[in-house]
């Protein structure tokens, strides 16, 4: 009579067969979210109970001597779909935040770069490297006078105002605040500057106050933005990129109006941060990006789909079990029955 008992091996793939494939689910769940939507939790737990079915059947098939090739490749295939959603979910939920501040980050710097590409353009009465210093100067002296420590014309504004007099060869003239507004006077001390520095139309002198402007806003909004907690921060980045990204791209726009294509010519920008979350751009992203993270994770993934059937493929030795049945969790052992003779 045979004798069935379950081994300590059994409860070890076991155990680990069912928590592997439980994480998978759940990651293949929301991974598919995007494309299937409230249908993708019954998708994830058909694809789940298939690939423990599977390693059932391998086993079953390794321990009676039966190839096990086909039944490899069906594994492999329905695996290779839990896989790319693990991949998703995975990427997704680590890089998201990344993604996000690396965006903004190229946001600002973009701002900055546009400023510079059109003030570059404009006919200035003195040299390129003159005009720069005063530039810089001017937006020295802007930030001083609103600055909340220290607002108005104080001794370092007064310093500024000194050094830009050296730089133009001429006086400027100390303007007064109306009320307490300060970003009034700043936005006058730096109209007179830009008045004195170059010789512009009045379409370009708005076009060099707006895109002053919307540099410094932007500026401020974004590192407020990377301040924030991780989770505030994911909520609140898409809204800053969407909403920045327009007004640079109108601004550029504007740029090439006023200047002509043949002297600065514009590239609207535009973000796919939109697509977080989609299979698609955790893929495109990963493979621009590759790099230890995205190794870590695309191991992370094969392991977690693949990591059990390789196993039973290895430790399974065909004979092990002499049951019929061929049982993935029991072992059946049988032998002869002694009858002494009376």
């Amino acid at each position: 009579m045979g004798n069935q008992r379950i081994t300590a091996s059994d409860l070890f793939l076991g155990g680990l067969a069912l928590l592997l494939v439980s994480v998978s689910f759940y990651q293949t769940w929301q991974g598919l979210e995007q494309i299937f939507g409230h249908a993708a939790i019954v998708i994830s737990l058909a694809l789940s109970l298939l690939l423990l079915y599977l390693c059932w059947l391998l086993r079953e098939a390794k321990l009676t001597g039966r190839p096990t090739g086909k039944l490899m490749a069906v594994y492999s295939f329905i695996a290779l779909f839990c896989f790319m959603a693990n991949f998703n979910a995975l990427y997704t939920r680590f890089m998201r935040t990344d993604i996000y501040t690396a965006e903004l980050r190229d946001i600002n710097a973009r701002f900055d770069k546009l400023e510079a590409d059109v003030n570059s353009k404009f006919n200035y009465k003195y040299d390129k490297a003159t005009a720069q210093n005063v530039e810089t100067k001017k937006k020295q002296l802007v930030e001083q006078i609103q600055d909340k420590g220290n607002p108005g014309m104080g001794n370092r504004a007064r310093m500024l105002i000194k050094d830009l007099e050296k730089l133009l060869g001429q006086k400027v003239d100390i303007l007064r605040p109306v009320g307490n507004d300060y970003a009034d006077l700043a936005d006058r001390m730096g109209r007179q500057i830009d008045g004195i520095v170059s010789d512009l139309s009045p379409e370009e002198a708005k076009l060099k106050t707006d895109l002053s402007a919307a540099t410094k806003k932007w500026s401020d909004k974004i590192q407020e933005i990377l301040l924030l907690p991780k989770k505030d921060k994911d909520e609140q980045a898409q809204g800053v990129i969407d909403q920045s990204l327009a007004e640079y791209n109108k601004l550029g726009q504007k740029a090439t109006n006023i200047l002509g294509e043949e002297k600065f010519k514009f590239e609207p920008k535009e973000s796919n941060t939109q697509d977080i979350g989609k299979i698609g751009y955790a893929f495109d992203h990963a493979v621009q990006n590759f790099g230890v993270y995205q190794l870590v994770v695309l191991l992370g993934c094969i392991l977690l789909d693949f990591i059990i059937p390789i196993i039973l493929l290895l430790v399974t030795k065909p004979g092990d079990n002499n049951n019929n049945g061929g049982s993935v969790f029991t072992h059946k052992r049988s032998g002869n029955v002694l009858i002494p003779n009376n």
